[in-house]
């Protein structure tokens, strides 16, 4: 019937009662009989006022018939479904093919409603159903009923990797098999991802050929344009390239690539643009290498599935090279020295650094090493003095990487910074030790490194560095000649591994350098700079005897968001570079420091619209036209409008609404008055003056958009409501005195809320109270580090005395501050920016003015000189410290007056412990603006103006 159907359609029967009740609603009650009474006939020739009709009006008996009509055609629970899906098949099984795969994620809720109305359908027409997951692994397909089907549905999530559509064949043909002329529908997401475009042909001309030979009713519901985007990463030049994807030209034409650090912070965004009809589009993400390599995972924003999410491990990070040669300046000529070679080799996936400026080999090697490389690679570097030796030992016990390669210089010294014992001299073509001809390379060991790569039979070594045969020797060997000599030779470390290649880096002893297997070896080579030991082999034979097996950590979910591992996830071996499966979802598996990512795609993997030609005949719907309309709701709303109508058309027939007319003019205002008098007696009553101020909790986009003070809440009630006060009071003198506007003070917790948004916090010390907790400690101690300052007022100036015992307020700072690094303090000097900031002043009163405030030492003056010189950077002192009691000093109440008394002659206390306040508050802000303007003269002076 075009669609309609009825979830109880035997309850349509009642519509045969319509007639019966057309004549129950006609029926009047007899007349009264009339019996003449005498003195009525005074009023017998009376016109009456109103007139009953004898029988109930036409029209209001339709009324009500539709009322009756509406509320039994709701009961029978009418469904609209235009496209008709599931009706092919009578009362037979239906099956419901449902992709759930990666690409299914974008739109999943609709997929998922359509294909819970298809079962429902399938309840209403009392037809077993069966439903499939087409990226479940395959299993034996069984019809159900529709309520196991429901849930069986329920249970469905996108995965996080791409379907295998061709491997439920055979069950899809056991299906038919059992259940001829079965119904199939096909909620497909339109999408052939990656390299399986063979294999999405093959479900789809499968898939006909088993509907046409059972004789089933097929039905595909698909999108009207495939909406899924997609993201993998790769290195292009040095850079890091994303490459947008998707399946066809779908709308979804631009966005934002995001690149995420491991808490899931931002750091760099670019937008994209997808070509008119292209279906991909590259983005280049420029960063300095430190920055790359903290990146974790890079991903389309706003695109919640795992194909649009790339997981970034130790295996994308950029190292850091340093490059020395120990060679004369006469032997660093371009193009032929071993540097030129290294570099060209290196570039490619590494930030490739030499010294510059250097006045020797040590001085060389000690930048570097300042500079943090990752990995430290000697060209023929012989012996070194022993403190830089004994740098560079310790630079690879805590997990650098050191790369050396064999020359003249280090085939005639003796180091200990090798991984084996070398023998004097070497061997060359034509000596004693030598051969006729240059040998080639040996195939690599599958323990080593280098295991998968083939060594071109054109590679020959004229010359290398011998190593004295001992016990150790092959477990240390990643790499040899045809007649088994070392070629390649490595030690581990410490945290660290030493590689010594036994041939130069250029030219001069191999042709190597010149093949694209040296870019190959030093790849994998540079990539064990700061490798976990879980991630590559160990230095010893036993530990490079088989490739490491590394567990899932954490993986991800059909929409791209990091949980715990499934069940079903196993173990990857430490080189898996293919795509996520069921068996290995995309993740990081291994340790935290070193493991490795599998992403749902591969570099090369591109998105293909599914070609549905082979399908012949069969009926594409799409999504939005298999949308199922429940009629009920509607119903269920005229009856009761019509019901209301119905109401009223009786009041107005009975003369009711007359009377009420009447009496609502009469008695208007007293219903009015007793109607408040009910709403206030309900509704609650708050005790305004039992209302107690609380503290403003910091909100991260308020103060950031806002300037603001901030103070510590200690939990002592006292200290916290003068400290609250204190600041308002300071920030309403900051409005109207300077050109400042700073919002309501904070108040924080160091352990939970964020602190960068703040310039100044106000700490008072509350001794009573216990210790702030170590994260406390150590948010605190990066505030100050990141150009924060806090002001620790420990409220004991009245109560100190020179040479006394330390009061409770000094212990207690005392404690707090044992593990931070405050640098050296001082009192205020005379010349201090913080006397004139904004105003001139001497002191820093507060409640109490005999109390000593203390600041970061100033750098002494220089000798002779009659000023110090300003402080680098801004100039603030991340640390004040006072016992002046400055908040109760500021503390105003709402109408603007003093709340505490401030003890002390001077009259002009409190306004010049507003004017201190203000001046440090300019201080934190503006930093060593005034000074630079007091050394205007100095510095012209300096300067020879």
């Amino acid at each position: 019937m075009l669609g309609l159907t009825f979830a109880a359609p035997l309850a349509l029967a009642a519509l045969i009662g319509l007639p019966a009740l057309w004549i129950l609603l006609r029926v009047t009650p007899p007349r009264p009989r009339r019996i003449d009474f005498p003195p009525l006939k005074l009023v017998a020739d009376l016109i009456p006022q109103r007139q009953t009709p004898a029988r109930t009006p036409p029209w209001l008996l339709i009324l009500r018939l539709l009322v009756a009509a509406a509320l039994i055609l709701a009961v029978s629970g009418p469904v609209w479904s235009p496209g008709g899906v599931g009706a092919g098949g009578g009362k037979k099984a239906l099956l419901v093919l449902l992709d759930n795969g990666l690409t299914a994620a974008h739109d999943w809720r609709d997929r998922l409603r359509v294909a819970t109305d298809t079962v429902e359908g399938a309840a209403r027409d009392g037809r077993a159903v069966a439903v499939v997951g087409l990226a479940e692994p395959p299993a034996a397909i069984e019809a159900k009923t529709p309520a196991a089907a429901l849930e069986r549905l329920r249970a469905l999530a996108p995965r996080p990797y791409l379907a295998a559509r061709e491997s439920h064949l055979q069950g899809i043909g056991t299906f038919l098999d059992k259940n001829q002329g079965a119904g199939i529908v096909w909620i497909s997401d339109g999408v052939s991802g990656g390299g399986d475009a063979a294999g999405s042909e093959r479900f789809v001309k499968g898939l006909a050929d088993l509907s046409g030979g059972a004789g089933a009713a097929l039905t595909v519901l698909k999108a009207e344009k495939p909406p899924a985007l997609a993201l993998t990463v790769s290195e292009t030049g040095g850079r890091l390239v994303a490459h947008v994807l998707r399946a066809s030209a779908n709308g979804r034409d631009a966005g934002v690539v995001r690149a995420l650090d491991q808490k899931g912070l931002p750091l760099a965004e670019r937008d994209f643009a997808f070509p008119a009809e292209g279906t991909s589009t590259d983005v280049a993400l420029d960063m300095p290498t430190e920055l790359r390599n903290g990146i974790s995972r890079i991903e389309v924003a706003n695109e919640h599935s795992a194909g649009a999410v790339s997981l970034m491990d130790e295996r994308g990070k950029r190292r850091r090279v340093g490059l020395v040669f120990g060679g004369t300046l006469d032997q660093s000529q371009p193009l032929l020295a071993p540097l030129y070679y290294l570099s060209r080799a290196l570039e490619p996936f590494a930030d490739v650094q030499q010294a510059r400026g250097a006045t020797g080999l040590a001085d060389s090697i000690n930048q570097l090493l300042d500079n943090q490389v990752s990995a430290l690679v000697l060209a023929d570097v012989g012996a070194l003095d022993d403190k830089t030796a004994a740098r560079i030992d310790k630079f690879v016990d805590a997990g650098g990487l050191l790369l050396r390669f064999a020359g003249p210089r280090l085939a005639a010294g003796h180091d200990t910074l090798v991984p084996v014992r070398l023998r004097r001299g070497g061997r060359n073509l034509g000596g004693a030790l030598s051969w006729d001809a240059p040998k080639t390379m040996a195939p690599f060991p599958p323990e080593s490194p280098f295991a998968g790569l083939t060594p071109p039979a054109d590679i020959g070594v004229r010359r290398q560095i011998l190593a004295e045969p001992d016990g150790d020797l092959p477990g240390k060997t990643w790499a040899s000649l045809q007649d088994g000599t070392p070629i390649v030779t490595a030690e581990k470390r410490g945290q660290g591994e030493i590689v010594l290649f036994h041939v130069t880096a250029d030219t001069t002893w191999s042709n190597l350098p010149l093949s694209g297997l040296f870019i190959d070896m030093l790849r994998r080579v540079v990539a064990l700079a700061g490798a976990s030991p879980g991630e590559a082999p160990a230095g010893s034979g036993a530990g490079r005897a088989k490739v490491a097996v590394l567990a899932p950590r954490v993986t991800l979910d059909g929409f791209g968001a990091l949980g715990s591992p499934p069940a079903s996830a196993t173990a990857v071996p430490a080189d898996f570079a293919d795509r996520a499966n069921p068996e290995h979802p995309p993740g990081f598996y291994g340790p935290p420091d070193g493991g490795i990512s599998v992403n749902a795609l591969k570099p090369d993997d591109r998105l293909r619209p599914i070609d549905y030609a082979p399908l012949g005949g069969v009926a594409l719907g799409t999504l939005a036209g298999a949308a199922t309309v429940d009629l009920r709701p509607g119903l269920f709303t005229a009856g009761l409008l019509l019901l209301v109508l119905d109401t009223l058309a009786g009041l107005w027939l009975g003369g009711f609404l007359g009377r009420l007319g009447r009496f609502g003019r009469a008695g208007a205002r007293p219903a009015a008055l007793l109607l408040a008098a009910a709403l206030a007696t309900a509704l609650p009553v708050r005790d305004l003056r039992a209302e107690e101020p609380v503290a403003n909790r910091p909100n991260g986009i308020e103060s950031a958009l806002i300037t603001r003070l901030a103070y510590v809440i200690t939990g002592d009630a006292a200290v916290d409501d003068a400290s609250r006060a204190g600041l308002t009071g300071l920030t309403q003198m900051l409005s109207a005195r300077t050109a400042l506007e700073p919002g309501e003070p904070a108040g924080l917790d160091p352990a939970k809320d964020e602190l960068s948004f703040y310039p100044l916090i106000y700490w008072p010390i509350a001794p009573n109270r216990p210790q702030p907790s170590e994260t406390a400690i150590r948010k605190i101690d990066a505030f100050m580090r990141n150009g924060g300052t806090v002001l620790f007022d420990t409220r004991d100036a009245l109560t100190s005395r020179p040479g006394s015992p330390a009061t409770p307020e000094a212990t207690y700072l005392r404690k707090m501050l044992a593990t931070l690094e405050v640098p050296e303090l001082e009192p205020v000097p005379a010349d201090h920016v913080l006397t004139k900031a904004f105003y001139l002043v001497d002191s820093f009163p507060g409640r109490y003015a005999t109390g000593q405030t203390w600041v970061e030492a100033l750098p002494p003056a220089p000798e002779g000189g009659e000023r110090r010189p300003a402080r680098a950077g801004d100039g603030v002192s991340p640390i004040i410290i006072t016992s002046n009691d400055l908040a109760t000093a500021w503390a105003i109440g709402r109408r603007g007056e003093p709340l505490y008394p401030v003890t002390g002659g001077d009259q002009r206390q409190r306004e010049m412990a507003f004017r201190g306040g203000v001046n440090i508050v300019m201080y934190t802000l503006t930093g060593n603006y005034k000074a630079d303007q007091v050394h205007v003269p100095a510095l012209l002076e300096r300067l020879g103006q």
